[in-house]
């Protein structure tokens, strides 16, 4: 047996537990699948969990699907479900984001579920939060324990939870959203509200808010966070203050990259660590604004230019289009090949995938300009890496508000985002990364806040013990009423 596949020493049967099997149902989007592929290896390998993954296909990206095949190539134990969607009208949704017309089509197929859930011999079943209206009726058909996994952070989860009680205060939700005061955790100004959610008939708020109001139904809720990092918001959701009636929640992040090669994008990956491993400590700074959307070209310019003036080595992944199989584009087409010439040596730039903990775990690198998906903050603070927060869209502002609170990076919140007018200028960039990566108190911090992650999820931590939990009662079977 490979190491990949060897079991922690705790399996269930030495307990007297029966051992679970659970069935992971992700979304769409490297965002929600990376953590419930995480989610699927640490059940099997730390937890004495049988796994089975379900698959919708053909994914929406190339990264996805690559992902996917290196996670059942080295875990040929986690079984794969092929979930096959029902028709569905895409041009019905003409102009909406792909990710989310995706969770249409998963949503449209959960009666799907219904056979392949039988079939499968479940204890229980663990579904994405875009899918959680849909699904939790289909699992309570079957007599199938139900929990959702909400992939981002605790903050943005009090706020999902907590939007149906604002909306109905709100004349049911028939006017704009403003600031969101959600109790006990933090204010949600307008601006940092995510942009769907502004439109009443957007695919996504109209899949957000149903998600929202079936928390209650669940037997329980995950969340990839950790007591440490957002205390109030953990507490918070735990004890109800955010919302009535909510089952147990378990807080069992951050989850822990399984130790396999990303398929094919290994071969892609070009020379990027060799290039790390000849540079200083602490002297690069990394830059990604993740696999979901690209930066208009007039602010990959000011970006480059930014990069250039503050005189620090730099490795920069850049993303042409939304979705990666349409993306024909070429670095010097983005950038243009003075640019390229200018900073060979001290940057390297590059369009293929990378192993994004890999990066932040090296010891060259000293800062991560990051847009602020969860996955990436949850890695960056396993590492204690320093972060300029730049988010985009969604609930990036909320991220980034988790990081400026902890203390582990800093967030211009003057900086525009997706929808917004304004290129943030190269100065600015240059003045920002200058003052982060001399800050000693940053990175202080950033190691202090890896330190507790490592706790949280060693054995006998507080997300280890969540997840401990969870497989508990997966084995009990227990399901709410």
């Amino acid at each position: 047996m490979s190491s990949a596949e060897t079991r922690n020493s705790g399996d269930h049967a030495t307990r007297g537990w029966p051992r679970p099997h659970v069935v992971l149902l992700p979304s769409a989007g490297m965002g929600h699948l990376v953590p419930f592929t995480r989610l699927a290896t640490t059940l099997y390998s730390c937890h004495g969990c049988d796994v089975s993954v379900v698959t919708a296909l053909p994914t929406v990206s190339s990264a996805e699907a690559r992902h996917l095949a290196a996670l059942f190539a080295v875990f040929p134990a986690i079984r794969r479900l092929e979930l096959h969607l029902a028709s569905f009208d895409v041009p019905d949704f003409a102009g909406a984001d792909p990710f989310y017309v995706r969770y249409e089509a998963l949503r449209r197929s959960a009666s799907l579920l219904a056979p392949l859930l039988a079939g499968a011999s479940a204890s229980a079943l663990v579904a994405d939060i875009a899918l959680a209206s849909v699904v939790i009726p289909v699992a309570k058909e079957l007599r199938l324990p139900c929990y959702i996994f909400f992939t981002a952070s605790a903050t943005m989860f009090a706020f999902l939870a907590y939007l149906p009680t604002y909306l109905d205060a709100n004349a049911g939700g028939g006017q704009a959203i403003g600031d969101v005061d959600v109790p006990s955790v933090c204010r949600v100004p307008m601006s940092s509200v995510p942009q769907a959610l502004h439109d009443p008939d957007d695919i996504f708020t109209r899949q957000f808010i149903a998600n929202g109001r079936s928390l209650a139904s669940a037997d329980g809720l995950l969340v990839n966070a950790f007591d440490a990092l957002e205390p109030e918001a953990v507490a918070a959701l735990r004890q109800g203050t955010v919302a009535a009636g909510l089952p147990p929640v378990f807080a069992v992040g951050p989850l822990s990259p399984a130790s396999f090669p990303a398929g094919e994008a290994a071969r892609d990956s070009g020379d990027y660590l060799p290039w790390l491993d000849a540079q200083p400590a602490r002297s690069v700074v990394y830059v990604s604004f993740g696999s979901r959307k690209a930066l208009p070209r007039d602010q990959l310019s000011e970006l480059a230019a930014g990069l250039d003036a503050s005189g620090h080595r730099f490795l920069w992944v850049v993303k042409g289009t939304v979705v990666d199989r349409d993306d024909a584009s070429e670095l010097s087409d983005l950038l243009g090949e003075g640019f390229l010439q200018r900073v060979h040596g001290r940057g390297l730039v590059t369009m293929a995938w990378v192993r994004q903990e890999e990066v932040l775990k090296h010891p060259a690198v000293g800062l991560f300009i990051s847009h602020c998906g969860w996955n990436s903050v949850t890695e960056a603070a396993s590492s204690g890496v320093p972060v300029l927060s730049w988010p985009r869209f969604a609930d990036q502002r909320v991220n980034a508000g988790v990081v400026a609170r902890a203390g582990f990076g800093a967030w211009v919140e003057r900086w525009s985002w997706e929808g917004e007018d304004g290129v943030v200028s190269a100065e600015d960039i240059a003045e920002k990364v200058k003052m982060l990566m001399a800050d000693e108190a940053v990175r202080k911090t950033a190691a202090s806040v890896r330190e507790a992650a490592a706790r949280a999820v060693a054995t006998g931590g507080t997300s280890y013990r969540s997840l401990a939990e969870f497989v508990q009662r997966c084995s009990s079977g227990s399901v709410s009423n």
